[in-house]
């Protein structure tokens, strides 16, 4: 996160002693940092050892199973389909995968409150369908809502409140660092003028809390496609304090604001974050073109270089026919696809959409996975077809 933000108490300078309140023992510090010491970091300072492994209980696979290896077929997944459940890890499922990004879906009835989380492999985009709650983590805690994106880097510890019981997520794990475009950004790292947000549009973390507590703590960490559990002999939130770039934020798709023209905008003008596999757009309600004679749903286009996937969330999907909440299109490389028949026609003299989705561009090709196949609708391919 290229802005620098700060919670807590810290020395004044970097790495030297810092002592509790009895004058003797000492905070220990902890860098929370990427790509070696050259990417973004955070310098935190805890009551305990972060590194107290009392105990490694069991590690098991939970790797997606893959349907298809190398796919062609453009699909539609009803992602409502995906069944709730109670516990936060075994609710998600992954959909659409390569090497680069998992995406997948997750319906959590409940709170993760019986164990902590890390994802040691990759950064986590979660994007908040249905629901609302705080985001807990050890770095503070971050509330959402309904539209939300939280953006939470690899190797944070976090759990998660819901406060309603019906919540849907869309959510990528990305093994790749997740940032906001650079086109949008100075030298420096601000964001200029013409971006479509900016920095106090983020939701940064809050409410740092600190607990003095030991015993035994479970920590569940995935890796590699395995989740590990670990036990831990302090409680994994007792920062104290910290400060840097390196930490959880949240952003309103809502505070997304469009960039339009005279006549149709290409996917690039809706980017929200990039890596360097992969970007993610929102579409949002925005004013059509308005040159006289503009066709407002987008024109055919070849998928040359990317698998494209669109996460529907709300209003009316001007370009689609048959498209509901929660639908996942996947539009492979290979075959071009545009509009559904009538709609380049019928968007014509329109002046509006309130239409809202997520999209993901993936630049390596993407699998398809069992659970995947368990929600296609089988005759999306076909959908073109006069």
């Amino acid at each position: 996160m290229p802005v620098y933000h700060k919670l807590g108490k810290f020395p004044q300078k970097r790495h030297t002693t810092f002592f509790k309140e009895d004058g003797k023992s000492l905070y220990y510090e902890q860098l929370f940092g990427t790509e070696g010491f050259h990417g973004m970091s955070s310098l935190l300072y805890q009551v305990h050892r972060p590194t107290q492994v009392k105990e490694i209980l069991k590690s098991y696979d939970v790797s997606p199973k893959i349907a298809i290896d190398k796919n062609i077929k453009a699909l539609l997944l009803k992602g409502f389909d995906i069944a709730p459940q109670d516990d936060f890890l075994e609710s998600r499922t992954a959909v659409l995968v390569n090497s680069d990004v998992h995406i997948g879906l997750a319906a959590p009835r409940k709170s993760l409150r019986e164990y902590f989380y890390k994802n040691a492999d990759a950064d986590e985009m979660i994007f908040v369908h249905k629901g609302k709650g705080v985001l807990r983590t050890f770095m503070g805690n971050i509330p959402f809502e309904y539209g939300d994106y939280l953006i939470i880097p690899r190797g944070m510890i976090y759990q998660i409140d819901f406060e309603t019981s019906e919540n849907r997520l869309f959510y990528l794990e990305s093994f790749t660092p997740i940032y906001t475009p650079k086109r949008y950004k100075n030298s420096h790292g601000q964001h200029l003028e013409h971006s479509p947000f900016c920095e106090r549009d983020f939701k940064l973390p809050t409410e740092l809390e600190t607990y003095d507590q030991k015993g035994d703590f479970l920590i569940k960490i995935k890796k590699e496609g395995m989740i590990h559990e670990v036990v831990y002999a302090s409680h994994p939130f007792d920062v104290i304090g910290w400060d840097g770039y390196n930490f959880p934020y949240g952003f309103s798709i809502h505070n997304f604001e469009p960039i339009t023209g005279r006549v149709h905008q290409p996917p690039p003008v809706h980017q929200t974050f990039e890596t360097s596999t992969y970007v993610v757009c929102s579409f949002c309600p925005r004013l059509y073109d308005y040159h006289p004679q503009s066709i407002p749903a987008p024109y055919n286009h070849s998928n040359i270089d990317s698998d494209e996937v669109l996460y529907y969330v709300d209003g009316d999907f001007m370009s689609r026919n048959n498209i509901e909440q929660g639908h996942i299109t996947l539009h492979p490389k290979g075959i071009p696809h545009g509009p559904a028949p009538g709609a380049y026609e019928r968007s014509i003299g329109q002046t509006i959409t309130e239409e809202l989705a997520v999209m993901v561009d993936t630049f390596r090709p993407l699998k398809v996975t069992q659970a995947a196949m368990g929600i296609d609708d089988g005759k999306y391919y076909k959908s073109w077809t006069e």
